[in-house]
């Protein structure tokens, strides 16, 4: 539970830190950002954790998404970790972007090689929250979560599986049946194997369609100029599923937007209101 200080710089009256950890569960160094709004300062302050997506780390988040002014005025921390594992040690696939390093998915992996470090589910559930609480002013009480593309599938599965701890969640672009498109299924096999039913688990579509449901409204906006829409996020299957299964779902189809930081920059504030008024009144 011990880690250290890469920097700080003070940011809309709080702090945006990067820090480091040795992580047990991953079986390496991990670095995270978190931003403590100014309201930090007297009070613990509700949390949301940021999960990013293919090929990034915890800074793309903390220098493009320019969510410090929101969270500062709504006295939100905001806690981004990296997207996989890292290090020498650590096995890779050199080849694919989509696959490996920058590429965790946000599961536990149960193959070889993989299975020993690949375990970003627990440590986004468990390991990283607690030491979240345990050095910085968060309310582990009042929790939200959400991400962009890969991590938005992330944000969705973790929620609907953990609905008693999380109280909000939103997604930009998310991959929302990862196991009926390319990025999932490439991913899946590899961390998972090939028996599908053990994908079911960490695909947003397959666990509303099992009966898992989040306690509030899904926030999801998606780009029309997405040039990943059609063949990797296709969110009208995680609408339909929603639909037949009562789950609450807010749906925008963002008009010209792409898959770009530019996008989530464009309706961040949203999304930080969305999860503010939800920790408000949970």
């Amino acid at each position: 539970m011990t880690f250290e200080t890469v920097s700080e710089n003070k940011c809309f009256g709080g702090t945006q830190g990067v820090y480091k950890h040795t992580s047990q569960e991953l079986g390496c160094d991990m670095k995270f950002a978190v931003f403590t709004p100014p309201q930090a300062e007297d009070d613990t302050r509700p949390v949301v954790f940021w999960l990013s997506g293919l090929t990034c780390t915890e800074e793309n988040f903390t220098v493009k998404a320019g969510a410090q002014r929101a969270a500062a005025e709504l006295g939100l921390v905001i806690v981004a970790p990296d997207t996989s594992p890292r290090g020498d040690d650590v096995p890779d696939d050199a080849d694919s972007y989509d696959f490996a390093k920058g590429a965790g998915f946000y599961l536990d992996a149960t193959r070889q090689p993989w299975s020993k470090n690949y375990r970003m589910y627990s440590y986004v559930t468990g390991e990283l929250p607690a030491l979240i609480f345990k050095h910085f002013p968060a309310q582990a009480d009042k929790q939200g979560i959400m991400g962009h593309s890969m991590g938005g599938h992330g944000a969705l599965t973790i929620a609907l599986k953990n609905p008693d701890t999380f109280s909000s969640v939103s997604a930009f672009s998310p991959i929302v049946a990862p196991s009926q498109v390319p990025w999932g299924e490439k991913a899946f096999t590899g961390y998972l194997g090939d028996d599908r039913s053990a994908w079911a688990d960490y695909d947003a579509t397959a666990l509303v369609e099992s009966g898992k449901r989040f306690d509030g409204e899904i926030l999801i906006d998606q780009g029309t100029a997405d040039n990943f829409l059609e063949e990797q996020l296709r969110p009208e299957i995680f609408a339909d599923a929603c639909a037949k299964a009562a789950q609450k779902l807010d749906l925008r189809m963002q008009p010209g937007y792409d898959h770009s930081y530019f996008f989530i920059a464009s309706f961040i504030e949203d999304h930080l209101r969305h999860h503010a008024e939800a920790l408000a009144a949970g």
